[in-house]
């Protein structure tokens, strides 16, 4: 830390930044948990919802919801909540934080996709890219200590 304070302050940052990712996804997974998403038909009609309210949508995002999103919408709706748990406890421990990261930015892009766009998507899009890129698992969370138990794993580098 002495030798190197901007580096320390760098990592300290980007872990928080980490946590708070980890913590939005963990509510995420609870919200829809305690609102019946996996059980009821409310990710089918938010997707409705989203098709037929302004802003209007571009004709990739109509296709997706028409095509894709609203005959899926209950697959989709556990994929995205237990996804959402996989995910924030995955950043939250440490554990496999790269390919966390890039299930993080598979279902951003796939909110922006149906229609759910705001000016929140960009940065996650970054960070999870970010997260991709840098070992934080290796910083903080098990990712080290499985990487040396398992070199080879993808999962763990």
């Amino acid at each position: 830390m002495e030798k190197h304070p901007f580096r320390t302050i760098g990592i300290t940052l980007f872990l928080t930044g980490r946590y708070l990712f980890a913590l939005f996804f963990l509510y995420g997974f609870w919200h829809k948990l305690v609102r019946g998403w996996l059980w009821s038909d409310k990710m089918h009609n938010f997707f409705l919802e989203r098709l037929y309210a302004p802003p209007q949508l571009n004709d990739f995002q109509v296709l997706y919801l028409d095509q894709f999103a609203i005959p899926m919408a209950m697959p989709i709706a556990w994929i995205v909540t237990l996804g959402e748990l996989i995910i924030g406890l995955g950043l939250a421990f440490g554990f496999a934080v790269r390919a966390n990261a890039a299930f993080a930015l598979f279902l951003v892009l796939n909110f922006a996709a149906g229609g759910f766009y705001n000016l929140t998507l960009p940065p996650f899009m970054i960070f999870s890219v970010l997260m991709m890129l840098f070992p934080s698992g290796h910083w903080f969370g098990f990712d080290k200590q499985l990487h040396r138990k398992y070199p080879d794993a993808i999962w763990f580098k």
